[in-house]
């Protein structure tokens, strides 16, 4: 920092010397690493990243019958497990856990491939505290990856990298080190893995290592499995790096792990057996690709180069990138090059797959990120504010080809990190101040500083700054944070939300809560032969569907055959076919009633379904029973009907149609770039949410409100069929909800002709004109960038419009004979009333104009009134006798200050020497001023006590100075007596007479 002393960065540079050996290439001088560093044409290059990336996924594709699947979202918007995908197989996960729908394109899957973009910045996988400091970490990197869905296993994986690694990139077989997995009290050691690799290296490069290296999990859940890395030595040159694998050598780093996938993580001591083993392998492009151009930095590499000559040329003293790390980087000038570039790409990778700076979740995470490139550019590199919305560009530019979403979202990206530095600019300035004149320069002399955490917990919640860059600004001015007095500063200011969400989730608790199915509940199902539920009678109305119960789940698992649910408790029901159907894709799930029949087909008790779930196509009714009869046995095989209750679709459905027209609407008076961004429909409202990026205004609402009450209007079909999903992404016009993964064959909405057509499978009216009519009562922000409209039908659509249109006629004639006391409250019905947003936010407007009217002409009022007062004023002046010293009188001005000063002005000007009272009266309440002159004061006649003396026969209250005061009674019936105490107590101030 360019303002902290040397002798205070030196005390953090020398605590980095002691670790140089993490930072400096194996034995290699810094001024050979420096020229290591300089990189030449990328016109020169074998191995561009973009080559080295392309000919991974063709090796596979075209050798080993690989299926190319393209990178998913690098943010999984539909997995709240995981704040970022933070490895290829996150959008896998559904075929690891037996979830895939057997329709989903998934569940045709054995062996895939692809380069998947990743980031580790939050959660259990973070590497955001080592970007820039070293060479190799990155918040935002592609991962190089294969899967095998229980196709082939670890020789064949194996057999394929070695090829890949030694024959296609023709790496030096004598630089390659594998691990293993060396076991623990749960799991024995990987020795098939150990084995395969020893039929290509030496025994001592093949080292088992602990789980911490070589037992890969993706999260506190989910599937997991022994795996084995190999890792590449820069150096070589023969000698035995196996000491340095796994120990932080930025010269002997992993480029590939293999993951054998064989078991499920439950819980922190809980694993249990997937039904299929899986491989999943993953290698870093950017790590590779280094070593193919031989390049000591992965940040050395070709597709890094452009945003460091734009760093260079922005800032007006910044040097060019030179690869320096640690007591060589002293004035952090290399690791702000490394930082920035490195968050520049995931700022805009993420935000172009959905993900929005806010306050919350992976939103935080990403202000985080930008909050911490703009003090690394801004702080060391001297670049102006806003440098980071202008290396979006670049990255556009040099990886839009393999992921065309930067092309499409780039002016969305731009302005939303536009936005976020120009609301954080200020404040970074007031932070970076605040620490250095606040805390650096009045630090003691002590050799530990710590900063308190009452100032952290100032910088984060006045300045903005996130914890975590407090954390590295104090580190690099040698200090540490007290972290556990932010932590108690913190927990004061969420106290009230915690109790409110706990009070939330005691109010909202049903009894016993369901797990989910995953791959050891399916695979259970499907060995015991109970087939996927037929849920096709999903889409038909009014019938009473019989059914039978193939299996019972509990909160401890399945039923036994021979045995009955639980009494009381919460089950869920797997039947063979059902009309129920399961939430999805906004839509609320099915409600209704499983009539439980005995053998004589008799109603015994009736099973209601407060939920409906779908896993790997097997739906599962959850709810409780209640008994009618003398048979209290819930088993397998028993008779049911399911009774949907078809009155609540009924109002869902209208709901869920109109969120289709309400998209259209949205495109035809917004533009194509609105995206939908998630959506809910139930029995009560629709609401929608979509990619904006400011407030609708009234011409919009009205546009977009009208749009959709024509297609109500117009009563056109609404009609649906089932297509191959490549059939249909080649229709014209589709629509499909970004990030949703849809199955195959896909269903088909289409509403009139050409009014909207998208893929969906929910439940939808027949015709547009079941919605009766359609009311858009709210448009608000859900997050930068991210807005949503919510919207009724039917009835409540009609009442909300009739509602609007009462409120309109009221305002009507409020216009032709304008009151401003009931223009306000007026305001507040409009306020509190479900009407049309656009109404409601045009009758606000005109009940403004309504007040402002209203103010302007009692403010002519009353200065008519007042300029009549100053007139007689003048006249009763005049008539005082020149000896007189003290004047009360009766001013009719009403309570308005500043009218009362022009009183006191006039008196001042005509009689300097006298002291004055006014009096003012508004129905029962007084207002009194005063001014005495200086001469009269000195003589001991002081203005507050005149006033106080004035107001107290009504309870009267006011104050001042010696020279000028005012007060006021708000109940004063009669004003002859504050007049006789005003006069009586000037009496006794002077020895004149008084008026």
């Amino acid at each position: 920092m360019k303002s902290i002393s040397n002798s205070i960065m030196l005390l953090w540079t020398t605590l980095v010397v002691r670790r140089s050996s993490a930072f400096r290439p194996w034995g290699i001088p810094n001024s050979r690493v420096n020229r290591m560093t300089r990189f030449s044409s990328t016109s020169s290059l074998e191995w561009s990243t973009e080559k080295v990336r392309s000919t991974f996924v063709e090796y596979f594709e075209k050798q080993h019958n690989h299926t190319m699947v393209p990178s998913s979202a690098c943010a999984p918007l539909n997995d709240p497990t995981l704040l970022f995908t933070n490895a290829g197989m996150n959008q896998f996960k559904p075929i690891f856990l037996g979830q895939v729908d057997p329709t989903s394109p998934l569940a045709k899957l054995q062996r895939a491939v692809n380069s998947q973009k990743c980031i580790r910045a939050g959660g259990k996988h973070n590497d955001l505290e080592d970007v820039g400091r070293d060479t190799y970490h990155h918040t935002f990197f592609e991962m190089l990856g294969t899967w095998s869905f229980g196709n082939y296993f670890k020789k064949e994986a194996i057999d394929m990298a070695w090829d890949l690694l030694t024959r296609v990139y023709a790496l030096n077989p004598e630089n390659l080190y594998a691990t293993y997995f060396e076991g623990n009290e749960q799991i024995p050691a990987d020795i098939d893995a150990r084995d395969y690799w020893l039929q290509y290296l030496p025994a001592h490069k093949v080292i088992a290592c602990p789980a911490r290296d070589n037992f890969w999990e993706m999260g506190d859940v989910g599937p997991c499995g022994p795996c084995s890395e190999i890792h590449y030595d820069r150096i070589g040159n023969g000698r035995d790096a196996s000491a340095l694998v796994n120990q932080d050598d930025p010269n002997v780093i992993e480029i590939w792990n293999i993951v054998f996938i064989q078991f499920n993580r439950e819980g922190p001591t809980e694993l249990s057996t997937l039904p299929a083993k899986h491989i999943d392998t993953g290698m870093g492009l950017e790590r590779l690709t280094s070593i193919l151009q031989q390049k000591s930095s992965n940040y050395d590499i070709d597709c890094f180069q452009p945003l460091f000559e734009a760093l260079q040329a922005k800032s007006p003293t910044a040097r060019p990138y030179a690869g320096k790390l640690g007591a060589d980087d002293a004035d952090f000038h290399d690791t702000a090059y490394r930082a920035i570039a490195d968050h520049a790409r995931t700022l805009s990778f993420a935000i172009a797959d959905g993900v929005i700076p806010n306050n919350e979740g992976r939103g935080y995470v990403l202000r985080r990120i930008l909050r911490r490139a703009a003090r690394y550019g801004q702080q060391i590199l001297q670049l102006p504010s806003g440098f980071m919305a202008e290396l979006v560009p670049i990255v556009v530019q040099t990886f839009g080809d393999a992921f065309p979403e930067l092309k499409q979202q780039e002016k969305h990206i731009i302005q939303v990190i536009k936005e976020e530095e120009e609301a954080f600019g200020s404040m970074l300035q007031r932070g970076i101040q605040y620490f250095e004149q606040e805390i650096v320069a009045t630090a003691g002399s002590e050799a530990i500083k710590i900063i308190p955490g009452k100032q952290a917990f100032y910088l984060y919640d006045t300045l903005g700054f996130p914890l975590d860059l407090t954390q590295l600004m104090a580190q690099e001015a040698g200090f540490t944070v007290d972290t556990q007095g932010f932590d108690q500063a913190m927990q004061e200011q969420k106290k009230r939300s915690r109790q409110a969400q706990k009070q939330a989730r005691n109010n909202n608790s049903q009894g016993d809560v369901l797990g989910e199915l995953q791959a050891e509940q399916t695979a259970w199902l499907r060995q015991n032969d109970i087939l996927p539920t037929d849920d096709s009678f999903k889409y038909d109305w009014d019938v009473e569907l019989p059914a039978t119960v193939k299996a019972i789940y509990t909160s401890d698992g399945f039923v036994a055959a021979d045995e009955s649910a639980p009494d009381g408790a919460t089950v869920g029901l797997i039947l063979d076919k059902s009309s129920f159907y399961a939430v999805a894709g906004g839509q609320e799930t099915d409600k209704g009633v499983l009539d439980i029949m005995d053998d004589s087909n008799q109603v015994v008790g009736h099973f209601y379904v407060n939920d409906v779930q779908s896993y790997a196509g097997f739906v599962v009714h959850e709810g409780v029973v209640k008994w009618t009869g003398s048979s209290q046995q819930l088993q397998v095989g028993q008779s049911v009907t399911c009774r949907v209750d078809y009155e609540r679709r009924q109002r869902i459905a209208p709901n869920h149609s109109m969120t289709h027209v309400l998209n259209a609407a949205l495109r035809q008076v917004l533009g194509d770039s609105v995206d939908q961004r998630g959506s809910l429909c139930n029995d009560e409202k629709l609401r929608f949410d979509f990619s904006y990026n400011k407030a609708l205004n009234v011409e919009q609402l009205q546009a977009i409100e009208s749009s959709c009450q024509a297609v109500v209007a117009d009563d056109v079909a609404v009609s649906s069929q089932v297509l191959p999903l490549a059939e249909a992404q080649a229709l014209n016009g589709v629509r499909a909800v970004f990030g949703e993964v849809y199955p195959d064959p896909v269903r088909v909405i289409s509403v009139g002709e050409d009014t909207s057509i998208e893929f969906c499978g929910g439940t939808h009216v027949k015709r547009t004109g079941e919605a009766k009519s359609f009311c858009l009562i709210e448009e608000t922000a859900v997050a930068k960038g991210i807005r949503r409209i919510t919207a009724v039908t039917q009835q409540a659509a009609v009442e909300a419009l009739h509602q609007g249109k009462a409120l309109e006629e009221q305002v009507l004639q409020l216009e032709k004979q304008p009151d401003g006391e009931v223009a306000g409250a007026l305001r507040k019905q409009v306020d509190s009333t479900i009407m049309s947003a656009a109404l409601k936010v045009s009758l606000r407007a005109r009940l403004e104009s309504i007040q402002k009217a209203a103010n302007e002409a009692q403010k002519k009022l009353l200065q008519q009134k007042v300029d009549k007062a100053l007139v007689q004023l003048e006249q009763q002046i005049g008539q005082v006798a020149e000896d007189e010293k003290a004047l009360v009188l009766q001013v009719d001005i009403g309570g308005d200050s500043k009218a009362s000063q022009r009183v006191l002005n006039t008196v001042q000007s005509l009689a300097p020497t006298k002291a004055f009272l006014g009096l003012s009266q508004e129905g029962s309440k007084v207002f009194a001023f005063c001014v005495v002159p200086d001469a009269l004061v000195d003589q001991g006649f002081r203005a507050d006590a005149w006033i106080q003396a004035a107001l107290a026969p009504c309870g009267g209250r006011g104050g001042g100075k010696a020279g000028s005061a005012q007060g006021q009674a708000k109940e004063c019936e009669d004003l002859s007596v504050v007049l006789a105490a005003a006069q009586q107590f000037a009496q006794s101030q002077v020895s004149s007479n008084v008026v």
